[in-house]
């Protein structure tokens, strides 16, 4: 690696330091394997900018059991970027909850601010924060119920 680049394609290593997205371009034309592990670098180490294009290709063109790679780059785009581009915000939304892309969906929610958030995004915000508070309730009187029940029991006991 003569030229600084301290990834191997070959063996993958390294590759979450890539921050060339003209190489990610060309491993993409090499069909390189390891392409689901470069995206998630540039996300780390590039804008939003430069590793968007790369991270929807990657979408487009790893097989359904590399597809949380690119997933997983987009949650690190919003995680350290505080914001998506629009195709991120697109190929999010396509995919939708549940699915592969729940907890870049999840991370985006998190950590892009709610006034800068698409609609969709913003009612996904809205439905998963009334959604979670109504399971931490249903779980609180889960627990008071098996609390009391253990009470009652050890009391028959006695």
């Amino acid at each position: 690696m003569a030229d600084d680049r301290a990834w191997d394609w070959e063996t993958g290593e390294g590759l979450l330091a890539v921050n060339d997205p003209a190489e990610v371009d060309a491993a993409f034309e090499r069909g390189e394997r390891a392409l689901g592990a470069a995206v998630i670098g540039l996300a780390l180490n590039c804008s939003p900018e430069a590793a968007s294009p790369r991270i929807v290709r990657a979408l487009e063109v790893l097989n359904r059991s590399q597809r949380d790679f690119p997933f997983t780059a987009a949650a690190h785009v919003a995680r350290l970027n505080g914001r998506l581009t629009p195709e991120l915000y697109a190929v999010l939304r396509a995919e939708g909850m549940g699915g592969f892309a729940d907890h870049a969906v999840r991370d985006t929610l998190a950590y892009v601010p709610f006034r800068d958030l698409p609609p969709w995004f913003k009612w996904q915000w809205v439905r998963t924060t009334v959604t979670d508070k109504l399971e931490g309730w249903r779980l609180a009187v889960m627990d008071a119920a098996e609390e009391a029940w253990r009470k009652l029991r050890r009391r028959r006991r006695s």
